[in-house]
């Protein structure tokens, strides 16, 4: 690889990790980037989700105040998040390439469709727990659970856009600020990535390079976007939400 592009490897890095913290679709980056300076697909895929977990734990440090009160909560999704993503590396391991080229359009349109959705969804799902429950507040919804469990395992194949499904699926099961939610949605996403490295790691293919990079560069983005990102306001987060969910669906569609 020629200076020239490790330094985009680089930059590319940054962008991810910077997407992450804020929305996630990082992947959608780094992985068409390594793909055009001729890294396998396998190969590509592998070293940019090993890359990618410093940058998700940086994000998840810097949104650490968002998380306060939140430890009962992040503990058990991170347990469905766990198990998805090492379920979703093995997938990635032993199945055809393509295996999920169809779905995984379909996933995005979904999380942008509950991103949007979340503000009357939310009090609808709170109204009817409220209502089963009497006047007592009611915790989490139970299908919070499989839910980050699914999501876990696409993360854990594939990882394009995990942000964007987690936030979607948040906002409508947990009665908190978007930026709150965020900052759980960076958790675990730093979970599956980080077992699906794991894993990764010792059985599969990895271009070590192309690791050192896209690791140096989404530590930089998740640190500078956690900064910046903690101050946008719920409306603003959101619409950046449905950007970049719309534009990862137009890229899956047009590669």
């Amino acid at each position: 690889m020629s200076p020239a592009e490790m330094a985009l490897v680089l930059l590319a890095g940054t962008g991810a990790g910077g997407i992450n913290t804020l929305v996630g679709s990082g992947t959608l980056i780094t992985f068409p980037t390594l793909l055009a300076l001729g890294v396998p697909p396998v190969t590509a895929n592998v070293s940019n989700n090993i890359g990618l977990v410093s940058g998700s734990v940086s994000g998840a440090i810097g949104y650490r105040r968002e998380l306060a009160g939140q430890r009962a909560r992040v503990l058990r999704l991170l347990s469905a998040s766990l198990v998805g993503g090492l379920v979703g590396a093995v997938l990635l391991l032993v199945l055809p390439d393509d295996a999920f080229s169809a779905i995984v359009p379909v996933l995005i349109m979904v999380g942008v469709v509950l991103v949007v959705l979340q503000p009357r969804l939310q009090r609808w799902v709170a109204g009817r727990r409220t209502a089963a429950a009497g006047d007592r507040p009611a915790g989490d919804p139970w299908w919070a659970w499989p839910a980050a469990l699914g999501t876990g395992v696409y993360g854990g194949y594939f990882g394009a856009a995990q942000g964007v499904i987690l936030m979607g699926v948040l906002g409508i099961a947990v009665d908190e600020p978007l930026q709150r939610l965020n900052a759980v949605k960076n958790v675990l996403a730093a979970g599956v990535n980080g077992v699906a490295g794991l894993l990764f790691v010792v059985v599969a293919d990895v271009d070590w390079v192309v690791v050192l990079l896209i690791a140096v560069g989404s530590t930089l983005g998740g640190v500078l976007a956690s900064a910046y990102g903690r101050k946008l306001p719920a409306i603003v987060l959101r619409c950046l939400i449905v950007v970049v969910g719309l534009t990862a669906v137009t890229v899956l569609l047009l590669t």
